[in-house]
């Protein structure tokens, strides 16, 4: 029997981010043979992204920022993204790190930001261990993405991504063999990977939060 969709509000976003964590996700969720064949021990770069929730003003509820990456980059040309990117040395931590990248990718100043805080990190077969954080965005943001990184930015609706009947699993052939992951097509943009595997992290907090709350 498939959940209904979250009503999703401020203080419901509020718990599910501060609350207890579902548990680390990675590209191998769906493809453990794949992890089987790694190393033991894994030397994994830090990353940091953001998922930014902004309200405008059309009645539509949260919408989520994300990112298509430009088509003349040498690493995932075109794909969609969440703002961020690796956390480098001067960053004094990973949330300096995804608020640094917004600003760089996208124009979005850190003062513009309301940091909730992380959820659970994500492991990308890139070899990235990946902090997501979530936080909301003022509405009189005006997006200003550098062309030298971003495509385009968009913002589908947060009810649409935390909806599971909205997810499938796809797969793709590569080097590996196949590789299964999920995706969230909308509106002609193709989200999936990591990014949609965050996403999934962030709806399922959001339904524990909720069906305890129904418990009590």
């Amino acid at each position: 029997m498939s959940r209904s969709p979250l009503s999703i509000d401020r203080p419901l976003l509020h718990r599910a981010v501060r609350g207890r964590g579902i548990g680390h996700s990675s590209d191998y969720d769906l493809n453990p043979e794949i992890r089987e064949t790694l190393p033991p021990t894994r030397s994994l770069r830090g990353a940091a992204v953001l998922c930014g929730l902004v309200d405008r003003e059309d009645g539509a509820g949260w919408r989520v920022i994300l990112t298509r990456r430009a088509d003349h980059l040498n690493r995932h040309a075109g794909q969609i993204a969440f703002p961020g990117g690796r956390i480098d040395a001067g960053d004094p931590s990973p949330e300096a790190a995804a608020l640094r990248e917004a600003e760089e990718e996208i124009g979005l100043s850190a003062r513009h930001v309301e940091i909730l805080g992380p959820i659970d990190g994500h492991e990308t077969v890139t070899g990235y261990a990946v902090t997501p954080f979530v936080g909301f965005v003022d509405r009189a943001f005006e997006p200003r993405p550098d062309p030298a990184e971003v495509a385009e930015v968009f913002e589908p609706p947060l009810a649409f991504l935390m909806d599971p009947a909205n997810r499938t699993q796809d797969h793709r052939a590569g080097p590996g063999g196949r590789r299964s992951f999920w995706a969230m097509p909308w509106e002609g943009r193709y989200i999936w990977g990591a990014t949609a595997r965050m996403l999934v992290s962030l709806s399922d907090r959001l339904a524990a939060e909720a069906a305890d709350e129904t418990a009590e």
